[in-house]
């Protein structure tokens, strides 16, 4: 049984607060193999969760919610710790999880941005895939992102009060063997895989790369093509890959534009961070992963250029049509529908999330 074979069929966007008790509880339930803490607390006080799944020699770490505004990420991990001690079928003649919680120790962070979260929980609540006019308005309407400086992302180990504890819990034990930090898009023109460097186009990872263009294919996406030439440290690995961005390439990018000020915000990304922890035991740094798949996903039918999203650069330029016509309480989908724009669905998008990490999972 693999992480994507788990029952998707009662998903919904919750919150932190919502699944904080039942995932409490389900690790209460399965002491021998689950257990769970409340490893710090946001900078209003929220607290943050995190779970360990496994007895496995080989540690995953795996995080979401950075961007708060991405919120299919942490219902991934959230379906994966409720639905995975759910399904963990010992003595089951497909072994259930067993076979996985025996290889590999799950450290999870599902949310570790719950301030923000609460800040976008009307829009995420509200979004509804199946009406894609009216889930574009509320996003555009009410979607907050924090701005680069507050970036959690890049904010290891201790930048903010959720790095700190996410830090502590995470990369307290190394050697990591896989990190998958998952975020999300609000447009593209399909799915993006992120891949630290050192295994972008390494032989090693051919499965990884090969798996996710075929679970991105059977999630009716194609792959977002984007060479970005180097920008913030973004190498391009091809259609649907580039590398993990570096804080020191996002420092490097607002020192060039005059911004010494929010250089000096950018500290280390979860994945610098996991590597870092390896390097300082002694061990080879992990594979690290950022999962990046749409909200909404352009696929218009164009004429495409190697490295070039035509489809989301006429979406951007059109944004001034787009807030003007919001203001005027007029329909966008007469804006979107030239794009082929359409809400891509919360079971696909999880599905497609859990694939990656099991291929991610396999790849070591």
């Amino acid at each position: 049984m693999r992480l994507a074979d788990l029952d998707l069929t009662d998903l919904r966007f919750r919150t932190s607060a919502d699944v904080f008790e039942p995932i409490r509880a389900a690790c209460a339930s399965n002491p021998d193999l689950a257990t769970f803490e409340t490893i710090g607390h946001s900078e209003e006080g929220r607290p943050i969760a995190g779970v360990t799944l496994g007895t496995g020699p080989r540690l995953a770490t795996l995080v979401a919610g950075a961007h708060a505004d991405e919120p299919v990420g942490p219902e991934t991990l959230r379906t994966l710790v409720l639905e995975g001690l759910a399904a963990r079928g010992w003595g089951a003649p497909d072994g259930g999880l067993e076979a996985l919680f025996e290889r590999f120790t799950l450290r999870i962070v599902p949310h570790v941005n719950p301030d923000a979260e609460a800040r976008n929980g009307g829009w995420i609540r509200a979004f509804d895939p199946a009406r894609p006019a009216v889930a574009l308005a509320a996003y555009l309407r009410h979607r907050l992102r924090e701005p680069p400086g507050r970036d959690v992302e890049f904010a290891y180990p201790d930048g903010r009060p959720e790095n700190t504890a996410a830090a502590q819990f995470l990369f307290g034990e190394a050697p990591v063997s896989v990190h998958a930090s998952l975020h999300g898009m609000g447009f593209s023109e399909g799915a993006l895989l992120l891949i630290d460097a050192d295994h972008l186009t390494a032989p090693g990872t051919e499965s990884l790369r090969g798996g996710f263009r075929a679970a991105a294919s059977e999630a009716g996406l194609g792959l977002h093509d984007h060479d970005r030439g180097g920008d913030k440290g973004f190498a391009y690995g091809g259609p649907g890959f580039t590398s993990t961005p570096r804080g020191e390439a996002m420092r490097d990018h607002f020192l060039a534009a005059g911004d010494a000020a929010m250089a000096d915000c950018f500290r280390l990304s979860s994945m610098e961070m996991a590597a870092a922890a390896a390097r300082s035991a002694g061990c080879v740094p992990p594979i690290a992963v950022v999962t990046e798949l749409p909200l909404f996903v352009l696929d218009a039918p164009h004429d495409h250029t190697p490295g070039v999203p035509a489809l989301l650069d006429r979406w951007t330029a059109m944004q001034p049509a787009v807030a003007a016509a919001l203001a005027a309480g007029q329909p966008l989908g007469p804006l979107a529908a030239p794009l082929g724009l359409r809400a891509l669905g919360l079971e696909t998008a999880v599905r497609c999330h859990l694939q990656t990490l099991d291929l991610a999972l396999a790849a070591v």
